[in-house]
């Protein structure tokens, strides 16, 4: 199947590095520009609604990251799917599982909304979210749960698009509806004074634009990506494909969620100041992570397509470029941040006790990310060749198993928050040493059963 609009990649020919590089950075970008926009959100509310707010919104990150991650999982399932079928020239497929991956989306959504509505409360005393900030922080879990439909809905709509190579018109959306998610930052919370509130509606509003707009242009596709919206159903045979690959990816996700939630249970612990300092340093981590993920992703659907057309030889050779290109982009992401730690934390905060703690996770975790670069890079590649529960697999114990060991030992033995920090790159080291492996294990396996 020829590829014949000028937003697509063809994936199956051609020379590899400015294609997976055109492919990686919108992505990235996508991500980078998410992030920053998020960053807004935690700048207007450190600076105009105080630390207590600030807090309470840091107190969901990574309880929003925990469910979500797992149904943006399965879009990645969504990807590697159309992906695999559009590499093997099965039109119909392709067609049928586009379909299936919107219906699956508007699901995943409404499962999601309730959820978050039930559980704010019980998962925010789980996790020792402080009395005082108790009805904040669950206030902007219940208004961001809201928006879950439209969030899973631009998930898997970027999931289908970024199957044919397709990655900068979700880059085009996203700019427009994060000016909007800024602008209405600005109106709900300092004009307004409407503090975590705002800024959960603001994200929603700005969602749901971002979201229709990806559905439209499915809807205006031609061929066999086209979407229309009497046709949404569910394809059992698509479904499969979708849930034996995506699944695991989410569960993936999701543990490395959780695995962040004991931490932030042991941050809590730390009191306030700790709580503010991850707030504002973990947005460096998420601009440095989405360099991983742009190269991640990219290896995954260059794989899966010509995994799908059975060219073996130029899969282990997107690995092997993916594996030099992403690290070293992640490094210097990771580098420029710690060389401007200063007047970057200075953007979120004023607080004198907190800067010096948000120095320290910055050095810690956002410098050593470019080893993460490698493991997800791996998983990634695993992924496309759809042997997506054994990088899972490692992942729950590499990456949750050893942070939860370090926070009862190491971190047990010195109760610091530089020595708590110490968990990430530990666990980043152990799992990409594990993905290895197994990456090799796979490669050998393929080769055994198509010989």
């Amino acid at each position: 199947m020829a590829q014949t609009r000028s937003h697509d990649i063809d994936m199956l020919h051609g020379p590899l590095v400015p294609k997976i590089i055109a492919f990686a950075l919108p992505v990235a970008a996508s991500g980078f520009l998410q992030q920053l926009f998020n960053a807004a959100d935690v700048a207007v509310v450190g600076r105009f609604a105080g630390s207590d707010a600030l807090a309470a919104v840091g107190a969901n990150t990574y309880l929003i990251s925990l469910m979500v991650n797992l149904f943006v999982g399965v879009s990645l399932g969504a990807n590697v799917t159309i992906a695999n079928y559009f590499g093997k020239g099965d039109k119909n497929g392709v067609t049928r599982a586009t379909h299936t991956s919107i219906a699956l989306s508007l699901i995943c959504g409404t499962v999601l909304l309730v959820a978050g509505q039930v559980l704010a409360r019980p998962v925010h005393q789980a996790i020792g979210t402080p009395d005082e900030l108790l009805d904040q922080a669950m206030l902007y879990f219940r208004i961001y749960y809201l928006g879950m439909p439209p969030i899973m809905l631009y998930n898997f709509a970027s999931a289908v698009l970024r199957s044919k190579g397709d990655t900068r018109r979700p880059l085009i959306v996203l700019i427009i509806s994060g000016i909007l998610n800024v602008l209405l930052n600005l109106l709900f919370v300092v004009v307004l004074r409407m503090d975590v509130a705002g800024v959960a509606l603001a994200t929603l509003l700005s969602n749901v634009v971002s979201s229709l707009a990806l559905v439209e242009m499915l809807r205006r596709e031609e061929g066999i990506y086209h979407l229309s919206l009497r046709k949404l159903r569910i394809d059992r045979e698509a479904l499969g494909g979708i849930v034996r690959v995506g699944l695991p990816a989410g569960i993936q996700s999701s543990i490395f969620s959780l695995s962040n939630i004991v931490l932030q249970a042991a941050i809590n612990s730390l009191g306030q100041t700790a709580m503010a300092a991850t707030t504002v340093a973990t947005n460096f981590e998420y601009f440095t992570y989405n360099a991983i993920l742009g190269f991640s992703q990219a290896c995954t659907t260059f794989v899966s397509q010509n995994d799908g057309a059975g060219n073996r030889a130029r899969c282990r050779k997107v690995t092997r470029l993916t594996l030099l290109l992403g690290p070293a982009f992640t490094l210097a992401v990771g580098v420029f941040f710690y060389v401007l730690r200063v007047p970057f934390v200075s953007l979120f905060t004023t607080d004198a006790a907190v800067k010096p703690l948000a120095y320290q996770r910055i050095l810690r975790a956002t410098c050593f990310q470019w080893v993460n670069a490698i493991n997800e890079i791996f998983s990634g590649a695993m992924r496309g060749y759809k042997r997506s529960t054994i990088p899972a697999a490692i992942s729950i114990v590499g990456i949750c198993g050893t942070r939860v060991l370090w926070i009862h030992t190491g971190f047990a033995a010195v109760r610091t928050y530089a020595n708590l920090m110490l968990a990430y790159p530990i666990s980043w080291v152990v799992t990409a040493i594990a993905q290895g492996v197994a990456y090799a294990l796979v490669i050998r396996s393929i080769n055994r059963d198509r010989t």
